[in-house]
């Protein structure tokens, strides 16, 4: 008797994921400015608040470029380092452990802060997540991450669907991207208190398509959809892309743009000294004296 081969139900291939991230790890500097510039965005963040941080964790580090950022600031006392790739761990500095933000290997209430840059992205159950780290978080505990949101990269998926229609068919060419108007509602559902969410868009101007398909392979944020065909793109659908993306999008100067679309979640582990809100019919002003 035959068995059936079930679909597989999670989005992404965390292996695959791991082998081009541990492959990337090699030249990840030469295309690392996109995740510079969000582990600086997200440093800044730290400059509003009053505190300091004894114990914090970088999940999904990278080469530690969150890192530096992080401890420039004078807030944090010892950085622990944990990423997926054990190659790519190898370039971050300080303390460090090779793990899946699927799968946290640490005790309740270790850290007084969760930092993450660039990785939550490809996470396939990110309520699990995000619940795992207001587990390990102390109580009054901060969880400060960014990763590219739903609009990222939205030429090149528009070109890669027009050119699966004119072609052999459509296929995932591009993984999707967390909503920013989902991720709130994410980190309430996860247990956190004062969640915020706010988003920003980052655009990079490129000589062609293929300049932005040869830098997402070198940050390793290439496909890795277990939807994806298993086939090898044929050159005359690369051809087709490229084209439609130089004909869709290419400026007075024949460069094309690629937009990145970072979310940011800011959110604390529940305290009883944080700030609550008023019990229900507590008010002492009538709404329709007011008005």
């Amino acid at each position: 008797m035959q068995k059936e081969i079930m679909p597989n139900p999670a989005p992404f291939n965390r292996s695959l994921l791991r082998l081009r991230r541990d492959r990337a790890a090699r030249q990840f500097h030469t295309a690392d400015f996109l995740k510079r510039e969000m582990a600086e965005r997200l440093a800044e963040r730290l400059d509003d608040i009053t505190r300091d941080f004894p114990l914090a964790l970088d999940l999904g580090c990278h080469g530690g470029e969150l890192g530096e950022a992080l401890m420039s600031k004078h807030k944090i006392g010892i950085l622990i380092h944990a990423d997926l790739s054990p190659t790519m761990l190898m370039r971050a500095a300080g303390p460090r452990l090779a793990a899946s933000e699927e799968a946290l290997p640490f005790g309740d209430n270790t850290f007084d802060a969760v930092f993450s840059c660039m990785s939550l992205h490809w996470v396939n159950d990110l309520p699990g997540t995000l619940a795992q780290i207001r587990r390990i978080l102390k109580p009054d505990g901060l969880f400060l991450a960014s990763f590219p949101g739903g609009e990222s990269l939205k030429e090149l998926r528009a070109a890669c669907f027009k050119a699966g229609v004119a072609g052999s068919g459509v296929s995932p060419r591009v993984s999707p991207f967390v909503d920013v108007r989902d991720a709130g509602m994410l980190l309430q559902r996860a247990g956190f208190a004062l969640p915020v969410v706010d988003a920003d868009t980052l655009c990079v101007s490129y000589p062609s398509a293929l300049e932005l398909m040869r830098d997402l392979r070198l940050m390793g944020e290439t496909n890795a959809l277990n939807a994806q065909r298993r086939s090898f793109m044929g050159k005359d659908e690369l051809s087709c892309i490229l084209s439609l993306y130089q004909e869709e999008y290419a400026d007075a100067e024949d460069r094309v743009p690629a937009s990145f679309e970072i979310v940011t979640l800011t959110a604390w582990k529940q305290h009883e000294s944080q700030q609550q809100p008023a019990k229900r019919g507590s008010g002492q002003v009538s709404l329709k004296d007011v008005l």
